[in-house]
Order: structure tokens, then sequence, then C-alpha cells
């Protein structure tokens, strides 16, 4: 079964930012604050404890890649899927190059396709797994803003594969998942 959202994997409480005047989201936004925190939190981590052997992405992927991307990448490795597709649309909402909005748009879908099931929506599921199939396809690349893609779709299909098995997936019942981990290759390279 997939664990629901807030299933107890929580990162550990940081003070927000200070206010200096700007907010991600805009004024009010409460999607704002939630990136506040969480580039508080990777600030913290890069600046006062080193990142973990085992950490999803290193400080040189911070620096090199959007807010929205990270924050979204540790989100959706807390099985927050809908908050990921909140901070990755944050940023496919804005002024990006084409192939960064093609992926970002397959990776909220894919995200998505995660919320679907933890509310209990298998065909919505069905529908975002294979529309952010359609996407990579389309995009056509073996890394991307280093995600190994290849890697990452394997891990999809190994988790979802299974809502393709009938004709209508609420036929039967939702078996155990390996849900997928999004950790970045080493050494960043620039947006693509």
């Amino acid at each position: 079964m997939i664990p629901p959202a807030h299933s107890g994997v929580r990162a550990p409480p940081t003070p927000p930012l200070p206010q200096a005047g700007w907010q991600l989201g805009g004024p009010g936004s409460g999607f704002g604050h939630l990136l506040s925190r969480i580039l508080n939190r990777i600030v913290s981590s890069v600046t006062i404890n080193p990142m973990p052997a085992t950490a999803p992405y290193s400080a040189e992927h911070i620096l090199a890649y959007p807010v929205e991307y990270i924050a979204g990448i540790d989100l959706y490795n807390a099985g927050e899927y809908h908050a990921a597709h909140d901070a990755w649309e944050e940023r496919w909402m804005g002024p990006v190059a084409p192939d960064e909005k093609l992926f970002l748009q397959a990776m909220i879908q894919s995200a998505v396709a995660f919320h679907h099931l933890q509310i209990g929506r298998p065909g919505a599921a069905r529908s975002m797994y294979l529309r952010a199939k359609e996407k990579f396809a389309r995009l056509n690349q073996p890394v991307f803003m280093s995600l190994d893609l290849e890697d990452y779709q394997a891990q999809l299909d190994r988790a979802l594969s299974w809502l393709l098995s009938v004709p209508d997936p609420r036929e039967i019942e939702q078996p155990e998942m390996e849900m997928p981990a999004i950790n970045l290759l080493p050494g960043a390279a620039m947006i693509e």
C-alpha cells in the first residue's frame, strides 16, 4: 500500500527564514512559506551540517538548480507528492526553456500519479502515469537536470505498471510497491 501523506517521514523542524521583504510564491502564499522553510533547511544543511553521504543531491546541485526543483525532490522523497507537484509547478509556470518545461511537467505528472493513489483514485493515477511516460519519451534524454531518467522511469514502471494490467485499475487491489526515490547524479550540470 502506498503510505498516506504525513506518514511520519518528516524532516526536522527548522526555524523560518528571517523576513527580509521577499517571499517565494508571492505575498501571503502558503506555498511560498513552504519553499522558504525548505530553502532554509537546504541552506542550513550546506553551511552548517555537511551533506550526508546518502543525500539525494549535493551542495553543487543546490547551487546549480532552482530551489523549486530541489524542494520538489525533498518533498517527493518524503512521500509528499502533492506538495512536490506544487514546488515543481511553481517553476514550470515561470519562464523556462521548452525542454525544462517538458521535464518538469513529466515530474509533476509522476508525482500526481502517486498522490492519486494516496487518495484512492487508481484510474486518475494511471492517466497521470501514462502522461508522464509520454512526456519523458518526448524529452528523449537519458539524463536531465542531473536525474538519470532511465533509472527514474524504471522505478516508476516497477511501482506503477500494475495500473496497466487491467482495463480498469479499480478492479484489482493495489499491490505493495517500492516507491521511487529521486537521487541526482554526482557532478551537477547546469540546466540542460
